[in-house]
């Protein structure tokens, strides 16, 4: 088939709703030029989501960057006796969540290094510390990296491990930790860290228990198209099983500050490309993030036309990917989020971690059902 032919019957797939094939991600990933699979993706997302763009208003909490793993991508993590070295204590923990309720944040972020000198007790209280502060705000917590970590450290089953976090005050897992699933690639990024199957059947169980997920691809850096399109059909595959994901999150690679330095970052073109192809291809999650963190405020906002209908939130107090090189302000405020996205043409729509509506007076707020 030609490269007209074939770009005329994804096309047509796109315009009636039709699911497309791995062959087809890895014609589009490789071949499309960026305006086609932006005209293609933005009709699919206006489709889902109409011509508005959520964000919420969340505050990150990093609580160590002691790590016993040494991920080459990772410029976050630190050795135990490193000056840079922390692990918060429960009132820096209930500090961060007391300023979290002041700013109205519906939603705090948790995720960190593996400390390989705390047990996991001290994991369940983190949770459990933020949930006692304030008991309205919704904890998103620990990667299926992190879940991996904490069943080798108790021996017990994904399973039972979420349902202790459960119980301390946990609703919901962010998508970290993904990266890329094949294990080629993993080998050379993330070594000795929870492999893909493992991350997969955690965020199986998890949704089996009645919690919703994230799900990120890191991208960028030494994958080829053919791992991206793979990542994204098992991602799409499990979607189908248990309907448990929420959104999706392209994530660029930023090579400062890490032990994969030589490589360039990914380019703007890059980063519109891998947002386009994830709204095509997965045709089952309701929303595809533009993580401004990690994009940039304009690219971010270009991706609202791109594909994207999420531009994440305020992220106050994230570390992660600033550790890594990030140019973009350590959280950005309400007001600059909507002139952002008003920017775009689109309609800014507060959210909480779940996709129900924010109605807000001040700080105090209410939600009402599914957007």
């Amino acid at each position: 088939m030609s490269f007209e032919a074939q770009l005329a019957d994804i096309s047509a797939k796109v315009e009636a709703g039709q699911r497309l094939t791995a062959e087809d991600g890895l014609f589009l990933d490789q071949q499309a030029d960026l305006l086609t699979l932006g005209r293609l993706a933005n009709l699919v997302r206006e489709r889902k989501n109409g011509n508005v763009a959520y964000y919420n208003t969340n505050v990150h909490l990093n609580p160590t960057n002691v790590c016993v793993y040494r991920c080459t991508f990772c410029a976050f993590r630190s050795d135990l006796k490193s000056p840079k070295s922390y692990v918060f204590t429960d009132d820096m923990v209930r500090e961060r969540v007391l300023e979290a309720k002041a700013q109205g944040a519906t939603e705090i972020h948790v995720v960190g290094g593996l400390h390989h000198q705390r047990k996991f007790d001290w994991y369940v209280d983190v949770v459990r510390v933020i949930h006692e502060t304030w008991p309205q705000i919704h904890i998103k917590a620990w990667t299926g990296v992190e879940i991996s970590w904490f069943a080798h450290l108790t021996k017990k089953p994904y399973d039972w491990i979420l349902q202790q976090m459960i119980d301390a005050g946990l609703g919901s897992l962010p998508g970290g930790g993904a990266e890329i699933f094949d294990e080629s690639v993993r080998s050379q990024i993330c070594e000795h860290k929870a492999d893909s199957q493992s991350w997969l059947d955690i965020h199986r169980a998890a949704h089996q228990l009645g919690l919703r997920s994230n799900a990120t691809m890191l991208y960028g850096h030494v994958e080829q198209a053919k791992h991206r399109i793979d990542h994204l059909m098992r991602l799409r595959d499990l979607q189908d099983e248990t309907g448990g994901f929420q959104t999706f999150i392209p994530l660029a690679f930023h090579p400062e500050n890490t032990g994969m330095a030589h490589l360039p970052k990914p380019t703007g073109h890059m980063d519109l490309r891998m947002v386009a192809l994830s709204r095509l291809m997965l045709d089952n999650f309701d929303h595809i993030k533009a993580y401004w963190i990690m994009l940039g405020e304009q690219t971010a906002q270009v991706a609202l036309r791109f594909g994207a209908d999420d531009i994440d939130g305020t992220v106050v107090h994230e570390l992660i990917y600033h550790d890594a090189g990030a140019k973009t302000p350590e959280g950005l405020t309400v007001a600059q989020i909507h002139r952002l996205i008003r920017e775009t043409g689109r309609e800014p729509v507060e959210r909480d971690t779940l996709y129900r509506r924010v109605h807000r007076t001040g700080a105090e707020w209410t939600v009402s059902e599914a957007i």
